[in-house]
């Protein structure tokens, strides 16, 4: 078994007023060799952002771009006509593809958006754009971990185009729960959004995240009411 820990603030930062972002690996001008990236996860992006605020209309290709929202909700518009709002309880992917731009915008005028914002390496390139959002409400879990992301269409969760399966866990204080790696060769990076907890023996507190790979399967304990992100990816490129 292996593992790598990056704790909150040890991240990078980027703070551009509307903007507040924290960044788990490489991004912009936060450049560190030693965190490009966690197998074929390329970006884990912690973001606020201020009241009618946002991202303007800017393109992306190959790459699978998942957003979840923590607090407030943010509208989404892309080129292949789709408007959309994601708010807390909602996950969003985009699959870049062959091209697609987008914009990302607060229309609050009173309260900001936090959400988390992660790129993955796709499986294959140059596939058709594709956009997709659920609603976790009527799939969400107590105190075991439930999937919201996952690389079977017709599978619980959006559909990514890798062989990638993510999922939430909420726990109170003293409830545990073991998560199964899927897919051989692949490694799962935990990412803690509230609380504290221990995962194989190590403890991590809010924003704090850790990989594990060269296993079989990881063990979550919370050490007070927690919410985790695993996301398990492929770790060759």
């Amino acid at each position: 078994m292996n593992t790598v820990i990056h704790k909150a603030e040890t991240r990078g930062k980027a703070n551009h007023g509307w903007l507040n972002s924290h960044h788990t690996f490489s991004f912009a001008n936060y450049h560190n060799p030693e965190r490009m990236n966690y197998g074929v996860l390329r970006v884990l992006n912690d973001d606020t952002v201020q009241a009618e605020m946002g991202f303007g209309t800017h393109p992306h290709q190959n790459m699978e771009i998942i957003s979840i929202p923590l607090e407030g909700d943010l509208e989404h518009k892309d080129s292949m006509g789709n408007v959309a709002v994601i708010k807390e309880g909602d996950v969003q992917v985009l699959s870049a593809g062959t091209g697609v731009t987008h914009s990302e915008k607060n229309k609050n005028k009173d309260k900001e958006v936090k959400f988390l914002q992660i790129w993955v390496f796709p499986k294959s390139k140059n596939t058709e754009p594709r956009y997709d959002q659920i609603s976790i409400k009527d799939i969400e879990k107590q105190n075991e971990f439930y999937q919201v992301v996952s690389p079977n269409k017709d599978d619980q969760g959006v559909w990514l185009n890798q062989d990638a399966w993510f999922h939430l866990g909420n726990f109170t204080k003293g409830n545990s729960d073991e998560y199964k790696i899927k897919k051989e060769g692949n490694g799962v990076y935990a990412f803690i959004l509230d609380g504290e907890v221990e995962i194989n023996n190590e403890k991590l507190s809010k924003r704090d995240g850790i990989g594990v790979w060269d296993t079989d399967s990881i063990n979550v304990k919370a050490s007070e009411d927690a919410r985790v992100l695993l996301m398990e990816v492929p770790m060759a490129l």
